[in-house]
């Protein structure tokens, strides 16, 4: 199956690698994190559950094929690191920052969880568009 020319292991990849960012993007920032939702980390793990970590998998695919279309619109061999970083900070400018801005802020959230929360969609989508750009077509 062809999809514009994906490279369906970059989006592998990618989703992996996006995650991963994640993981350690949050584990270095869980304390202003917790205090910027106003939780405890006792609070936190008595309400641990699989099922967030599952539906953040998915959409870091989802998020990796998404960008992946999007950059192999530019054209043909046009997939390239420069244009993965490009797109993906264009996307999160116009799309998630912008989303997340407008949300946190009808929900009266802090200020510093919009910052953290914003930083971590744009290092997600900068290192998918780096995997994405390193693999380029296949």
């Amino acid at each position: 199956m062809d999809f514009g020319g994906m490279n369906y292991l970059a989006v592998l990849v990618a989703g992996v690698a996006g995650f991963a960012f994640g993981a350690l993007y949050y584990t270095a920032l869980a304390k202003p994190w917790m205090a910027a939702i106003g939780k405890t980390e006792e609070e936190i793990k008595a309400n641990m559950s699989p099922v967030p970590y599952v539906i953040a998998g998915i959409a870091q695919l989802v998020i990796a094929f998404m960008l992946a279309g999007v950059v192999g619109h530019l054209g043909t061999d046009m997939t390239t690191v420069r244009n993965g970083l490009i797109t993906a900070f264009f996307l999160w400018l116009g799309f998630v920052v912008t989303t997340m801005a407008v949300n946190h802020a009808f929900q009266g959230a802090k200020r510093s969880l919009t910052v953290i929360d914003s930083g971590h969609w744009l290092g997600v989508l900068l290192v998918q568009g780096l995997v994405i750009g390193l693999f380029g077509t296949p």
